[in-house]
């Protein structure tokens, strides 16, 4: 194994044999959801809490699943449940939490910054599962994942970034992800969702869907924050759904073998229409059990490179992926 990380922050620091060895070693626990029993014994013994700061269904739920699999003991703690609310610092209440005997501490929270803050000041092992608007890695690795099993080779491929880019913290794990593994990445959305900085970073930018739609690979539907509306950042809902919904209309314009993703929840009738939601090109249902996958594999990676690395490898080699 050449992962040496303890932490997993973001996918702006990982080198792409980083990013590829952790989608190979999601394939291998991908199977694991297929036995009769779903588990293996990789993280027995260790002790993982899913501290959420913000509100989550889809990634709490997939990493105290996925630490479930892999036979750790995982505790749930919510903002509104820990000593925050009562005026504790951030650092506070991690180490606190830490003291316990945590292993690894999966953070999701409202600013910028926090899970490299908490790995600076925690000895044990940091998953970033969300920070403001920096960086959601395992979301954009499960997104990639899932471009991988239908278009293996991502060199040249061109995905499109479609929405509320300048707040999307998956958008920017995405790029950089899909970067580093060849894909030419597309940012399509109103001028006042997509920065034109992006281009610095060798994105190419279009504030027009219908000019780039014949010639994607992949359109990965942001969800539209209609909480922004109010701010005026574009006219109405039903307009944005005109400019940039992917509708049944589009769809006989993209390529044939064209994907669909979309992070979730979806807006249906603004980003996606129900039939394209639901229909042949969407893989967002794959997307939700291939998150899983890469969650246990970054719980795996990350323990492995953390205080009891040594334990978690004797415990695959004894029986953690057969």
């Amino acid at each position: 194994m050449n992962w040496n990380r303890k932490h997993l922050l973001g996918l702006e620091d990982l080198s792409r044999e980083e990013i590829i060895e952790l989608l190979d070693t999601a394939e291998g626990f991908r199977e694991v959801s297929t036995r009769s029993v779903k588990k293996v014994p990789a993280l027995r013994g260790r002790v993982v809490v899913n501290l959420f700061f913000e509100p989550s269904t889809r990634t709490r739920t997939s990493f105290e699943l996925a630490g479930a699999r892999l036979s750790a003991d995982v505790l749930n703690f919510s903002g509104s449940s820990s000593s925050t609310s009562k005026g504790e610092t951030l650092n506070d209440t991690a180490l606190n939490i830490e003291a316990m005997g945590v292993d690894i501490v999966v953070v999701r929270h409202s600013c910028s910054g926090a899970a490299y803050q908490l790995s600076q000041v925690l000895g044990c092992s940091v998953i970033n599962a969300g920070d403001g608007a920096h960086e959601h890695p395992t979301q954009a690795l499960l997104d990639i994942f899932t471009i991988r099993q239908h278009k293996p080779d991502l060199e040249g491929l061109k995905v499109a970034i479609v929405g509320d880019v300048s707040h999307s913290r998956v958008a920017r794990s995405n790029i950089w992800g899909l970067q580093k593994l060849g894909a030419e990445v597309y940012a399509v959305g109103p001028s006042t969702l997509v920065p034109n900085g992006l281009s610095r970073l060798g994105v190419k930018v279009s504030h027009n869907l219908d000019e780039v739609l014949e010639e994607v690979d992949v359109f990965n539907m942001l969800r539209i924050q209609k909480e922004r509306q109010e701010r005026g950042l574009f006219p109405t809902i039903r307009e944005y759904a005109k400019l940039y919904g992917l509708n049944g209309e589009r769809m006989k314009r993209v390529k044939e073998d064209a994907l669909v993703l979309h992070p979730g929840p979806i807006n249906r009738g603004v980003e996606l229409t129900p039939e394209v939601a639901d229909g042949p090109r969407s893989v967002i249902l794959d997307q939700v059990s291939n998150g899983l996958a890469v969650r246990m594999a970054a719980l795996y990676l990350v323990g492995a490179c953390g205080p009891q690395g040594g334990q978690v490898e004797s415990q695959r080699a004894s029986g953690g992926e057969s």
